[in-house]
């Protein structure tokens, strides 16, 4: 069954809202990494979450509240998908994010999540 909402789109929200919050200045998550942070909501199977659960984050972040850093998120190929594009690419910029071709690299930088450095990931030279 699909659903066009989660069983209690308030509190829904308020985690994906909770966890962009803890996005750092100048880094970016994508829709499904916030969902993967969160707890699937109970009575709706794995298979449905993981089609709807990017959707339901786009929809959270699009009624989030003033505090919610709204523009460090983005989807999956690093691209702006909020209908507020040009004002994200601009925020994101002025903290340092560089854009080629309207896409960010998300190797560089990716939110690697709660806890983890923010530093870049380098390989070992000996």
């Amino acid at each position: 069954m699909n659903y066009v909402h989660p069983p209690n789109r308030q509190l829904y929200y308020e985690q994906v809202w909770a966890q962009a919050r803890n996005i750092p200045h100048a880094r970016v998550a994508t829709y499904g990494q916030l969902t993967k942070l969160i707890p699937q909501p109970e009575g709706i199977s794995e298979d449905d979450y993981k089609m709807s659960a990017s959707r339901w984050a786009g929809l959270a972040m699009a009624a989030c509240p003033d505090d919610v850093p709204w523009h460090r998120v983005v989807n999956s190929q690093g691209k702006i998908s909020h209908p507020e594009a040009a004002i994200q690419k601009k925020r994101l910029e002025e903290e340092g994010v560089m854009f080629s071709n309207n896409r960010l690299n998300l190797g560089e930088y990716q939110w690697r999540g709660p806890g983890q450095s923010d530093e870049p990931i380098q390989g070992r030279l000996f």
